[in-house]
């Protein structure tokens, strides 16, 4: 039975075109040249951070955060950066009185943002609000504090294999790989994917069926 359902920000909730559209013009490169190097730095299984180190090698990505917030450039969030199934996929799983709750790796600022969504979630969190970050152990051990229910009565949804699925599953959380945005597409088949998942979706409202059975 699933008592509690707990999805990831980036790619499984919020498309990330805007995210890296601002990093582009910021550096002042095409959004393309840096849209390319994000997906070369996927396939190569690396931080999606190091694409910016390939624009600019001597970055100081945190520095970078603060001048662009300070520049009144810094991150923004809404309705049109959802996903169209995010609204009604959580407001179902609510009616079906299953505790939902929004967790991943975002600035404490994307948790502010998020929060002024009015999204239907029992709670939103971000690892820059706990201290702690995807894939570390003691994120998860944060998720099942909020979930308030077992692991096995708990489901972690997530399109990235090293942050999302591996993690959750080494927890104890069941897991639901969905096949969105570059991670989500490149390893939906992936053989370990494949046998780490409990479930691999293509959207959101799936999960109502996962629920239901």
């Amino acid at each position: 039975m699933t008592e509690t359902v707990v999805l990831d920000v980036g790619e499984t909730i919020t498309r990330d075109d805007r995210y890296w559209a601002s990093w582009a013009d910021w550096l002042a490169v095409p959004r393309h040249t840096l849209s390319a190097l994000v997906g070369a730095v996927v396939t190569q299984g690396r931080d999606n951070a190091d694409a910016l180190r390939l624009v600019r090698p001597d970055i100081d990505i945190d520095a970078e955060y603060r001048a662009r917030e300070a520049a009144g450039r810094g991150e923004q969030l809404d309705e049109s950066d959802l996903y169209g199934d995010v609204r009604s996929a959580l407001s179902e799983l609510r009616r079906l009185g299953v505790r939902v709750i929004i967790a991943g790796n975002q600035t404490a600022r994307a948790g502010e943002l998020l929060r002024g969504l009015d999204l239907p979630a029992d709670l939103i969190v971000t690892s820059g609000e706990w201290g702690v970050a995807k894939p570390q152990s003691a994120f998860f051990e944060r998720v099942l504090d909020v979930a308030q229910a077992a692991p096995s009565e708990t489901v972690y949804v997530g399109d990235h294999p090293a942050n999302d699925v591996f993690p959750a599953k080494a927890a104890g959380l069941r897991v639901a790989h969905i096949r969105r945005g570059p991670w989500g597409h490149l390893w939906a088949n992936d053989p370990d994917v494949v046998a780490t998942a409990d479930w691999r979706i293509d959207n959101l409202t799936q999960l109502t069926e996962i629920v239901g059975g």
